[in-house]
């Protein structure tokens, strides 16, 4: 179930982000409370993962995921660059992310 709850918390942290640049600097009410709530709600099942899982590790694939979801959507939604380089980047922390999960089983 912690396994489960990290990645919760981490779909809750590529939620704060996006919600925060929907909110154009908190001035779009709608967005500021879905980024607020995305926030709370990935601390919350963050703390609740970290009960079982190394804190080092569960902070490595909580962030993880929230980067390299950011970065995807933002190349899906937001016109971000999709450079050759960048995506490998992307998936060199996707390959950590799991490296991290297949060692902790």
């Amino acid at each position: 179930m912690a396994w489960f709850f990290l990645l919760l918390a981490g779909c809750g942290e590529i939620g704060f982000v996006i919600f925060t640049k929907l909110s154009d600097g908190f001035k779009v009410h709608k967005f500021t409370v879905l980024s607020i709530v995305s926030g709370v709600l990935s601390l919350f099942f963050l703390s609740k993962s970290l009960l079982s899982i190394p804190i080092g590790t569960g902070y490595a694939i909580w962030t993880g995921i929230g980067a390299a979801g950011s970065v995807i959507l933002g190349m899906l939604f937001f016109g971000e660059s999709r450079d050759k380089k960048r995506i490998l980047f992307i998936a060199m922390i996707i390959f950590s992310v799991l490296g991290l999960k297949l060692i902790n089983v």
